[in-house]
């Protein structure tokens, strides 16, 4: 009877026999520029299993090599991409998948386990445009792409003679599909199917977990960065290609209205809006929630706890929706 049971468990990719896959970026694994309901699975798991996921760069091959990098250094998977793939948009994200897990329905969540993360290229690339970023309309006449070498022996990223970056990737796209009622949406402003968050502390060893909309939830990765700052003012960060090995939990026992993450150190609350503040009162409203269904405490504490304990930072500024993530450290719960 107990290995009966050991092997149903199995099944459901609940023991140690959890599957392990691998995703390669291509033509016909890629959709570039939305998340959508009705975009057919590349991939089909169950829960518990874990998928190696190639993502690429959105920098194109013609901007990469007019900027100096080797003809040799661009991926032939990107070339490929930019060559094959003629279902477009409305966003300009590559993103990899979309991934169908198995059980994962209306109302329960996905959390998502970030285990490796690793740089596919020695360099990144960060780009603007006078039109867009947090100083769009005039204080450049011109655009600039600046790519920038990685040394990835030393764990740096070198902007200049001068200046080094510790490198800190991480992916800024992860995302579910949206609700059917909402159709074929952007790949740029992050929402309810998390997205586009760019938040720099969902690094390697943390957790995204995502509200699920549809049916297999249909898991979605890219915009992979090397590093950036909380804002990423200009539009883009370290922009570079990764590699991420996830694993897949679908949670019956977990239902949430938006994203939240999970650090090591910190519990991640968020907030989305197109306005500043309202990202700030749906973060500090959701921190609220948190901490009264997760760690008992009144609303009134919850709270005053937010404004004694809690980091409320931007995490992006620059794609229609803002961003904004608490910060909650486990270290005070005693």
């Amino acid at each position: 009877m107990k290995l009966a049971i050991w092997i149903a468990a199995a099944a459901l990719g609940q023991s140690g026999l959890a599957a392990e896959y691998q995703l390669k970026a291509s033509p016909s694994t890629v959709a570039w520029g939305y998340y959508w309901s009705g975009a057919k699975p590349v991939l089909k798991i169950r829960s518990g299993d874990t998928v190696e996921i190639q993502t690429l760069t959105t920098s194109s091959p013609t901007s990469l090599a007019n900027n100096g990098v080797k003809p040799e250094d661009i991926e032939p998977e990107l070339k490929s991409i930019y060559a094959e793939v003629k279902d477009k948009g409305p966003g300009g994200h590559i993103l990899t998948g979309p991934i169908f897990i198995e059980g994962a329905e209306p109302g329960d969540t996905l959390e998502v386990r970030i285990q490796k993360i690793r740089i596919s290229t020695p360099y990144a690339s960060n780009g603007f445009s006078p039109q867009r970023g947090v100083l769009a309309g005039g204080d450049f006449e011109r655009g600039r792409t600046k790519i920038i070498p990685l040394d990835l022996k030393r764990n740096v990223a070198k902007f200049s003679d001068h200046i080094e970056i510790p490198l800190r990737p991480f992916f800024g796209s992860l995302g579910v599909a949206p609700p059917e009622s909402m159709g074929r949406i952007n790949s740029g402003p992050p929402g309810v199917h998390a997205g586009n968050l760019d938040n720099k502390d969902l690094v390697e060893g943390t957790k995204l977990l995502i509200p699920v909309h549809v049916k297999g939830a249909l898991f979605e990765a890219g915009d992979g960065h090397a590093g950036q700052g909380n804002g990423e003012v200009d539009i883009t960060a370290l922009e570079t290609s990764l590699v991420g090995t996830f694993q897949f939990i679908v949670r019956k026992d977990l239902h949430l209205k938006g994203p939240r993450g999970e650090t090591p150190t910190h519990w991640i609350a968020m907030g989305l809006d197109p306005d500043l503040d309202q990202a700030t009162v749906n973060a500090t409203r959701d921190a609220i929630e948190f901490l009264v269904a997760e760690k008992g405490l009144s609303r009134e504490d919850a709270y005053a706890l937010c404004s004694v304990a809690v980091d409320f930072n931007i995490t992006q500024a620059v794609d229609g929706t803002k961003g904004v993530h608490a910060m909650i450290p486990k270290a005070i719960f005693k």
